[in-house]
C-alpha cells in the first residue's frame, strides 16, 4: 500500500487551505481569517488525520475535508485563546486581537468555527455519523479546558491531577480526534479506531507538557511567541504546579511572593523563578513526565492491527516529538 510521509499529508492541508474561497464582503470579518490561516503553522492535526486514513487505506480523499474541518476549528480556538491570555504574538506575528480588536477578534473566530462545520458536513455518507460524533465531543471537551484553564487563574491551589485532566480537556483531546476521524475515513474498525484515539490522546499529552516547559527554556525565535509569558502571568502550569508542591520554607515563600506581589521588573520575575525551579529539580520532574505519556503512546500505537510498515511514519513522528530541543 502507498504510504504518504507526514511532510506530504503537511503539503496536501497547504494546498487545500490556499483553495479556500471567503466572502469578500465585510472584509473586517473575513481578511482577519485569511490573515491567521496565512500565517500557516506546522499544520499538525490534519497531517495526522491523513495518516490516521492512511494507516488503513491507500485511498486518503475521504479524510481531507474532515481534516481541514479541524484545522480552522483549531485555529478558532487559538484566536480566541489569545484574546483571554492576552497573548501579542501567534506564529511570529501580530495576534488577531492586537492587530484589528478584541470585537472583530470574537467574530472572526466564531465565523472560523461556522466555516470547520461547513467542511465537516462534507465528509462521505457513511463516515459522517461516525464523524460528527467525535468531532462534537472533542469540540466540546476544549471548551471544557478552557474553562478549566481560566477558572485555575482564579484558585491559589491547583493540583496535578486537576492541571492534567485538564491539558487532556483542551489540547490533546484533538490529537485523539485528529487521529481517530482519520482512522473512521480509512474504514478501521472501531478498535483500531480508539487505539489510535488513544495514541494521539497521550501524544497530546507529552506535548502540552513539552510546551510548558519550552515556555521558561525555549528560544523565542525558534518558538514563534514570547518566553516566559506564563511565568510573568502566573499561568497554572505543570512546572509551577511541582514547584509549590515540593518547594519548602523560604523557597516556597520567595515563590508565592512573586506569584502574589503586583509590581515586579517580567524579566527580574523570569529569571528567579528559572532558578527556583532548577534549585527544585522542576525540569527534570517535567521530562520525566513527558516521557510516561510517550511511552504510553508507543504501546498505544503498537497494538494497533496493521503492519509496521504502515505506522512508520506515526512512529516517526513520536520520535521527532520526543526530541524537540529545550
Amino acid at each position: 500500500m502507498m504510504m504518504i510521509s507526514l511532510k506530504q499529508a503537511q503539503q496536501i492541508i497547504k494546498d487545500e487551505i490556499k483553495k479556500i474561497k471567503f466572502h469578500s464582503d465585510p472584509k473586517e470579518l473575513y481578511n482577519p481569517i485569511i490573515y491567521f490561516l496565512d500565517l500557516g503553522g506546522k499544520r499538525i492535526r490534519p497531517a495526522l488525520t491523513l495518516l490516521g486514513c492512511n494507516l488503513f487505506s491507500e485511498f486518503i480523499t475521504p479524510a481531507i475535508n474532515p481534516a481541514l474541518a479541524l484545522e480552522i476549528f483549531h485555529n478558532f480556538t487559538l484566536i480566541h485563546d489569545d484574546i483571554m491570555d492576552n497573548a501579542n504574538l501567534r506564529r511570529g506575528q501580530q495576534s488577531v486581537h492586537l492587530r484589528w480588536n478584541n470585537n472583530v477578534a470574537l467574530l472572526s473566530g466564531d465565523a472560523m468555527c461556522v466555516k470547520a462545520y461547513e467542511f465537516l458536513g462534507k465528509t462521505e455518507g457513511k463516515y459522517l455519523n461516525d464523524v460528527l460524533e467525535v468531532f462534537t465531543q472533542t469540540a466540546l471537551q476544549v471548551c471544557e479546558g478552557q474553562q478549566f484553564d481560566m477558572n485555575f487563574e482564579e484558585r491559589q491551589t491547583v493540583t496535578e491531577t486537576e492541571y492534567l485532566k485538564m491539558i487532556e480537556l483542551k489540547t490533546s483531546v484533538m490529537f485523539g480526534a485528529c487521529l481517530k476521524i482519520g482512522a473512521i475515513t480509512g474504514g478501521a474498525s472501531a478498535e483500531n479506531a480508539n487505539l489510535l484515539y488513544d495514541f494521539g490522546r497521550n501524544l497530546g499529552m507529552a506535548f502540552q507538557l513539552q510546551d510548558d516547559l519550552l515556555d521558561v527554556y525555549g528560544e523565542e525565535s525558534t518558538l514563534g511567541k514570547e518566553i516566559g509569558k506564563d511565568i510573568v502571568s502566573n499561568k497554572k502550569t505543570y512546572l509551577l504546579i511541582k514547584a509549590l508542591e515540593i518547594s519548602k520554607g523560604a523557597q516556597f515563600e520567595s515563590l508565592k511572593n512573586w506569584i502574589t506581589v503586583k509590581k515586579f521588573d517580567p524579566e527580574e520575575k523570569i529569571k528567579a523563578i528559572q532558578l527556583i525551579y532548577l534549585s527544585l529539580g522542576i525540569k527534570e520532574l517535567t521530562l520525566r513526565a513527558i516521557e510516561k505519556y510517550y511511552l504510553k503512546a508507543s504501546e498505544d500505537l503498537r497494538k494497533v492491527s496493521v503492519s509496521d510498515d504502515n505506522k512508520l511514519e506515526l512512529k516517526n513522528f513520536l520520535f521527532s516529538l520526543r526530541n524537540r530541543r529545550y
